[in-house]
């Protein structure tokens, strides 16, 4: 049963509740939107590298540069269509449990990762910073670990979905989340 949707250009995130009766299993869905100017993409690209091929197999006594440059085209046109696209990344919340992390990619390869609920310290929201980019993510500080786990390993869902789950970690893992800090736009100082 879905509860709770909210949409952007990129992604989706949706709540879902396995069992409405009980507080079994919260599932949390950040879903990829589908593009359609991917499918053109593809499509174009391998046209290129078919071109490519074709003019490679009809002037065999061109100069080398003009090979060599066309497979590094052809390889970088490769490594991009053959890159992991992740279809989606769920957070399944049993409160009684922990926490399982999964990575659904789709050519069907799903990864899980499963945090007990006793070693969860707090979830947190961090705003991180690049020379490029600013962007949100949501990870939990595990016991006797150095490092912060990541909740969503490759997607980057804006703040307005991460707050929802943040709640809910932080209901589930009995830490206190100061509500009062975050507006719409975010968390506040």
């Amino acid at each position: 049963m879905v509860e709770s949707c909210i949409s952007n250009k990129i992604y989706s995130y949706k709540h879902e509740c396995k069992w409405p009766n009980s507080e079994a299993a919260d599932v949390h869905n950040i879903i990829v939107r589908k593009s359609r100017s991917k499918g053109f993409l593809v499509f174009f690209s391998a046209l290129l590298i078919l071109a490519n091929v074709i003019l490679l197999f009809l002037i065999k006594d061109k100069s080398i540069a003009v090979v060599f440059w066309s497979f590094i085209w052809d390889v970088l046109i490769v490594k991009l269509l053959l890159r992991k696209p992740v279809e989606k990344e769920s957070v399944v919340v049993m409160p009684a449990l922990g926490v399982q992390l999964e990575t659904h990619y789709v050519s069907g390869k799903i990864i899980r990762r499963f945090v007990p609920i006793d070693k969860i310290l707090k979830p947190v929201l961090l705003e991180c910073v690049t020379p490029v980019t600013c962007y949100w993510s949501l990870s939990l500080i595990i016991q006797e670990e150095a490092e912060l786990m990541l909740v969503f390993k490759e997607l980057r869902p804006p703040v307005k979905m991460l707050v929802p789950i943040w709640k809910a970690l932080c209901a589930a893992t009995g830490s206190e989340g100061s509500l009062n800090t975050f507006t719409d736009d975010g968390p506040c100082c």
